[in-house]
C-alpha cells in the first residue's frame, strides 16, 4: 500500500493484527508500546479500520475483523478465535518498566519477568484483543553452545 508518510516501500514482513476494535486496539498499542500512527483510514459506517503504526524499528497494521465483508479469507481475531497462533516479540530497554507499562495500559501478565536460559530477562503479556506480546531485554549474549549447556543442567 503506497501511502504518504506511512511505512516505505521495503522488503519486510509488516503483521497485520485482527482485532474486533481498531480504534481502542490503536490507543492501547500507543500507550503500552510507544507506537506512532502513521497512517488511518476508517469506514464511514465507524464499522472498520485499517492503519499503520511504527513500533520500534517495525510497522505494524491493525486491521478491523470484518468477517461479513470476506467470509472466504477466515482471518480472525484472537478473541474470535479463542487464542492465538502468534507470539510478537519485542525488545525493550528495560522488561520490567514496560511489563508494568503494559498492565496499566490493560494488558494481561501472562508470564511475569524472569532472567532466562537464553541470556534474556523475558516476560509476555496478553493485549485487550487476544494478541500475546514477548517483551524481551537481552542481559548476556551466548553462543548456542552455552545455552545447550544450560538447557541440559536445568533439565537435569
Amino acid at each position: 500500500m503506497a501511502i504518504k508518510g506511512a511505512r516505505p516501500n521495503t522488503r519486510q514482513i509488516s503483521p497485520h493484527l485482527i482485532v474486533r476494535d481498531g480504534q481502542r486496539a490503536v490507543a492501547f498499542y500507543k500507550q503500552a508500546f510507544a507506537a506512532e500512527e502513521l497512517y488511518r483510514s476508517e469506514m464511514p459506517s465507524g464499522m472498520g479500520l485499517h492503519a499503520q503504526l511504527r513500533l520500534a524499528d517495525s510497522v505494524i497494521l491493525v486491521s478491523y475483523e470484518h468477517m461479513q465483508q470476506h467470509p472466504e479469507a477466515r482471518v480472525r481475531a484472537p478473541e474470535t478465535l479463542g487464542g492465538t497462533c502468534v507470539l510478537l516479540e519485542l525488545y525493550v530497554d528495560d522488561v520490567d518498566t514496560w511489563f508494568e507499562r503494559a498492565l496499566a495500559a490493560g494488558a494481561v501478565p501472562t508470564m511475569r519477568p524472569a532472567d532466562t536460559f537464553f541470556g534474556d530477562r523475558y516476560a509476555w503479556v496478553t493485549d485487550p484483543f487476544g494478541h500475546i506480546w514477548a517483551l524481551a531485554t537481552v542481559k548476556e549474549t551466548l553462543s548456542p553452545e552455552q545455552i545447550t549447556e544450560r538447557i541440559s543442567r536445568a533439565s537435569a
